[in-house]
């Protein structure tokens, strides 16, 4: 495969690792490779001149038909527990990760093609993705960097001019798709498995080096890298847990010990809010439900914690309870990140130890009238003073008048200007999410008549989530009956 002259300044440091880590191979060509769409202000982050992207030598590298110098494409290697399942070996199945460029602020980062072949992992797979969830993750990814929280990017997305075969025949495409890092806890559990040591060793040498320098200078590196892990797992999906997010598929092999959103397949937000809400179509017995995902997380870092073992000592019944003591750690972190997002999402600038027990009140209630999740907060920044904005969300809205009256005795307690207040809780509170019904007319338009004006105003409406913007306030809306999407799929 021809090498183009982009430029683009790869340093890659996984590619240094010994070659049992992944699989080198280029993408597979495409026959008619079409931009989509180029995120101009994250590559001009990157330090990529996002114009000649856009160019025919760039589409051709964001295609996988060109490899730029200096890259050194690969797939790589892991395993992984899928809904508590054991699978001994999956990795990169449909992606090949380009090589690392160091952006602007320092920051090491991956090129990841994802849809771009064939690769020895990808089983009876036929290594493409298609053009609905590509514009899924594209949407979403870029929606959850918007709102603050942690996540890989997406850099640009073509379509290929194949036709994919799923449940029907789809139009192929490509993310580009930009991250701290791709290893997994399931690249730890691929080496441990396997009673490779050095492996293990090699791998958490190589994440303390890029991901958590500070750990090196520990007393105990390989746990403070465990610690580390934990807070940042922790503090993310405390915050899926303050925007409605449902990430969907929470196996071991889709949880990033960057501490990063990352695999974007039957995500969704909330629209009405319960706890026990699923969209995943492969989900059914609802193991990843928006109420569970703390606990799934925390089941997934003890499988982190099993796989570091061997580093953590030599004497076993001393590295066993380092790694339960850094696990039993993990409730009160979420907790702690959980009361004071939410905290701030009620104007409470102060901490109080019947907080949760406000918080958790509301919930219920929303749970119980069908309020939606987004609006219902967002709203409450008008509903310090009156209860006219908020209570109309509720099947009864005398179950939102008797809540509010003791959240405004509490705020009354702590004082404070309310039109300070006001602005911190919209700073909290996004008016604007990808809605999921939203996300499928944007797929639909793409699909069915090569339209993506729908992206390009959904996109700029999510970029600026937590502005009102009257021109677009119809986005905030919740779906109608008719719109409601029920379930989203896998696919990328």
């Amino acid at each position: 495969m021809p090498q183009s002259a982009a430029p683009i300044a790869f340093d890659n440091s996984y590619a240094r690792l010994p070659d049992r880590f992944f699989a080198r191979l280029a993408p597979t060509p495409v026959p008619e490779p079409r931009l989509v769409r180029v995120n101009e202000a994250l590559a001009r982050q990157l330090g990529i001149d996002p114009q000649q992207l856009t160019a025919p030598g760039g589409v051709a590298i964001l295609a996988g038909n060109r490899v730029p110098a200096g890259a050194e494409p690969l797939a790589m290697a892991y395993a992984g527990h899928q809904f508590g399942n054991w699978v001994p070996q999956l990795g990169d199945g449909r992606a090949v990760l380009l090589g690392e460029v160091v952006d602007r602020d320092g920051v090491r980062r991956d090129i990841q093609l994802k849809g771009a072949g064939r690769t020895p992992f990808s089983r009876s797979g036929d290594g493409r993705a298609v053009l609905g969830p590509v514009l899924r993750e594209y949407i979403v990814s870029e929606a959850m960097a918007a709102l603050g929280i942690p996540t890989t990017r997406a850099l640009a997305a073509v379509t290929t001019g194949e036709q994919i075969l799923r449940q029907a025949l789809l139009p192929g495409a490509i993310i580009t798709r930009v991250a701290r890092s791709h290893v997994r806890i399931g690249t730890f559990q691929f080496f441990a498995r396997r009673g490779d040591l050095e492996g293990v060793r090699l791998l958490a040498d190589h994440v303390i080096e890029r991901l958590y320098p500070e750990a090196a200078a520990a007393a105990q590196p390989y746990r403070a890298l465990l610690d580390a892990v934990i807070e940042r797992t922790a503090s993310l999906v405390a915050r899926w847990q303050q925007v409605g997010f449902i990430h969907g598929v929470m196996n071991t092999d889709n949880m990033s010990i960057a501490g990063e959103t990352i695999d974007y397949g039957p995500c969704a937000f909330m629209d009405t809010y319960h706890p026990g809400t699923v969209y995943s179509s492969i989900d059914s017995g609802g193991r990843y439900a928006y109420g569970n995902q703390p606990r799934i997380a925390h089941w997934n870092l003890v499988r982190f914690a099993e796989t570091l073992l061997p580093l953590l000592g030599d004497d076993e019944a001393a590295a066993i309870a380092a790694a339960q003591a850094a696990i039993d750690a993990f409730p009160a972190r979420f907790e702690a990140a959980w009361l004071a997002g939410f905290r701030r999402k009620l104007g409470l600038a102060q901490a109080r130890d019947d907080d949760a027990a406000l918080i958790q009140d509301l919930l219920k209630r929303m749970a119980e009238n069908s309020a939606d999740f987004t609006l219902t907060f967002r709203r409450l920044a008008d509903a310090i003073e009156t209860d006219a904005p908020a209570r109309d969300l509720f099947d009864d809205p005398a179950a939102f008048d008797a809540w509010a009256a003791t959240w405004r005795q509490r705020l009354a307690a702590e004082g404070g200007a309310a039109a300070e207040r006001r602005i911190a809780m919209r700073a909290a509170n996004p008016a604007f999410i990808p809605r999921n019904h939203q996300v499928e007319a944007v797929i639909a338009a793409a699909q069915e008549a090569a339209d993506f004006t729908r992206l390009d105003e959904l996109l700029r409406v999510l970029s600026a989530p937590y502005e009102d913007q009257p021109e677009h306030a119809h986005y905030a809306d919740p779906p109608q009956p008719h719109e409601v999407v029920h379930q989203t799929f896998c696919g990328t």
